[in-house]
């Protein structure tokens, strides 16, 4: 009790309210698989659209697998996530599994630096040799061969009144309206070798502490000491008058990241061409700086999307990038021209700096082709189960999944896919799928068959499991294919996926995901009869069939378990749902007095929402007494578990089943005058 010690009026804030339990989510999907690009180790992000997905996992292009990459394969997972959200999935996270072409794990990106030796799956470019940088894919995949675009352009005069002011580590264009080349060309053709950067008057701004400005560069203005490399702004003579010619105008870089076929990623504008800086990691898709020496800081940012990493210098004695002026050298190694047209020669009056100029405000363009990405080898079984989240250890395959909390339903889509894995290695993956969800209290693992099996094959398949934490559907979909090709065969886990969780927002988990119907598909790659599913309804196969009239509908509700009483989708999902609801409204109790104000209220808590639950529809009776009963009293506790700290809960339920034979009798009668 508070202590009261002062004469006063004490105003105290209380509850008369119960403890509430709210139901938690069932919608939301994990799926497992191949992908184009994108993280392959890291705690999964949510997608809540197929675009979502496209940004970060790529697009429906076949992957090519093999150490030749002739091996076309369908891109399973990205027409399952199409799919799911078009049935009206909402929530997804997805782990792409990967497996280099030498067959070991997926190296994490601080060990993809080296630049020699791709079969990692990392997209390489070298940029310049002497100094120089490279740049990485940020994740492994074909898609990672992307087309970079490097553009330099001088900025907005800094002598004139009302211009930004300069930042440290700029590298700025000097010279006033007399200033020339060293030995400068004349004539009337151009000159026909290219001038070298450090043959231009560029320089890098560097302040010191005083708040002085020095400028370093390898061309001396004129009346500066012999020999010298660093200057004051009074040495270059600059006039600020407007219309001087004189100039003093920082060097911006842009980057342009495009597929190899010139589709669109990214764009970044305005960044410094300073090594040093690291201002430019606040822009979103870059991973840091060229400075960036410390492979050890690459993984943190594993959880963001990423397109390329711009690495320079990751281990001792490898190049490093000084400043700007190094940078800008290397991008000439890219086809960064300064060669001067005759129509460039003749439009400055002859004058090579004038022209340089002019080609600096205008814009220069280096152009790069990462190469080396590879989408690997097929994922085997152990690429699949990967590994847990640990202190240091970023997940991988199925942990990926196993690091989210509130997975409903998982799927591996395009695994029976035909001649893509062996049946022993089939039965082996999805065995890991199945386990997976057994291990996780309110999960359900959606199992695709082989393709193109026959209803007899499929039920011999099946017998292969036994758990009623898994559904099989059967057989495959047919689907337009978004290339316009011919029609492709869809695994159903994946739009099955969706339909749970339309079910479940429109209805509730208490109902049975059966008898909805299957949207944006063009049909079935078999037709099932009458007697097709009096073969596969008793084993536990939902068939998926069409009916005049109503379309392409889900026909079946059950899970793979042999037990009666967990027969039915419906009722695994709802007492998963119960079970978590209830642990999750419950924490509030661990540690509170353990005696019958207690037990009160814990019971209070789990009748109220067990009322609503009933109330809603998703309980038999008609009356809560028939629908529930929650006991925590002196009869379910005895004073072995009073001494040791244990409450105990017993709560009974009178579960809905599907009304999946509806029997009509029909009988003659005789009129009645």
């Amino acid at each position: 009790m508070p202590e009261y010690l002062a004469p006063g009026v004490y105003v105290e804030e209380v509850s008369f309210r119960a403890r509430t339990i709210e139901g938690v989510d069932t919608t939301t999907a994990g799926f497992i698989g191949p992908c184009r690009y994108g993280p392959v180790a890291g705690a999964p992000v949510l997608l809540e659209s197929l675009s979502a997905f496209v940004d970060r996992y790529g697009d429906a292009q076949p992957l090519r697998f093999g150490a030749d990459g002739n091996a076309v394969a369908v891109t399973d997972l990205y027409h399952a996530v199409a799919s799911f959200f078009a049935q009206g999935g909402r929530r997804l996270f997805v782990s792409r599994v990967y497996r280099p072409v030498d067959g070991g794990p997926p190296p994490d990106l601080a060990a993809a630096l080296p630049p020699a030796g791709a079969v990692d799956g990392h997209a390489r470019l070298r940029v310049g040799t002497t100094p120089g940088f490279r740049v990485v894919a940020r994740h492994p995949g074909r898609l990672g061969n992307l087309q970079l675009q490097f553009g330099v352009r001088l900025g907005a005069n800094r002598l004139q009144a009302g211009s930004p002011v300069l930042s440290d580590g700029d590298v700025v264009w000097i010279s006033s309206a007399a200033a020339r080349l060293p030995a400068p060309a004349t004539g009337n053709t151009p000159p026909t070798a290219a001038r070298g950067l450090r043959e231009l008057p560029l320089y890098v701004a560097r302040r010191d502490a005083a708040g002085a400005w020095t400028f370093t560069g390898s061309l001396a203005p004129a009346g500066a000491p012999p020999g010298a490399t660093r200057f004051a702004l009074a040495d270059f003579g600059l006039n600020a008058a407007p219309g001087s010619g004189d100039l003093l105008s920082p060097v911006s870089l842009s980057l342009d990241v495009q597929t190899a076929e010139g589709r669109a990623l990214a764009t970044w504008q305005d960044l410094s061409p300073d090594p040093a800086r690291p201002a430019d990691v606040a822009q979103p898709g870059l991973l840091a700086s060229f400075a960036l020496t410390l492979p050890e800081s690459l993984p943190a940012a594993e959880g963001a999307m990423r397109l390329v990493a711009l690495l320079n210098g990751s281990a001792p004695g490898q190049d490093l990038l000084q400043d700007g002026i190094d940078l800008l050298a290397a991008l000439q190694s890219l086809g960064m021209s300064l060669q001067i047209t005759p129509a460039e020669w003749a439009a400055s009056g002859q004058q090579e700096l004038v022209t340089l100029r002019r080609k600096f405000e205008q814009g220069l363009l280096a152009v790069g082709l990462l190469t080396g990405g590879h989408d690997g080898l097929l994922p085997d079984e152990a690429a699949y189960a990967g590994r847990p989240a640990a202190e240091g250890v970023a997940p991988r395959g199925l942990g990926q999944l196993g690091a989210v909390d509130g997975i409903a339903t998982v799927a591996a889509p395009g695994l029976g896919r035909t001649g893509r894995y062996t049946p022993s290695e089939l039965l082996a993956i999805n065995r890991q799928l199945v386990a997976h969800a057994e291990g996780r209290r309110g999960c359900m693992a959606l199992i695709d068959p082989p393709e193109g099996v026959l209803p007899g094959e499929v039920v011999s398949w099946r017998g292969a499991f036994d758990t009623s934490h898994a559904a099989l559907y059967y057989p495959w979909l047919q689907i337009a294919d978004p290339a316009g090709g011919p029609p492709l065969t869809l695994p159903p886990s994946g739009p099955l996926a969706g339909i749970y969780a339309r079910n479940d927002q429109a209805v509730g988990v208490h109902k049975s995901p059966a008898n909805q119907v299957l949207r944006g598909i063009l049909g079935f790659e078999r037709v099932l009869t009458l007697r097709d599913q009096e073969l596969l309804n008793p084993a536990g196969i939902n068939g998926l069939r069409f009916f005049e009239g109503r379309g392409n509908l889900v026909w079946g509700a059950r899970t793979l378990s042999a037990d009666p009483e967990w027969k039915y989708v419906q009722v695994r999902r709802y007492v998963d749902f119960l079970f978590r609801s209830i642990d999750l409204g419950t924490q509030w109790a661990v540690f509170e007095p353990n005696g019958e104000a207690l037990w009160s209220n814990v019971r209070r808590c789990v009748q109220d929402f067990l009322l609503t639950q009933w109330q809603s529809g998703a309980l038999l009776g008609t009356k809560p007494e028939q629908a529930y009963f929650v006991q925590c009293d002196r009869t379910t506790m005895s004073p072995d578990d009073l001494a040791h700290g244990r409450l105990r809960l017993l709560i009974g339920v009178a579960l809905l089943k599907p009304a999946e034979f509806v029997v009509v009798r029909v009988g003659q009668q005789t009129a009645v005058a």
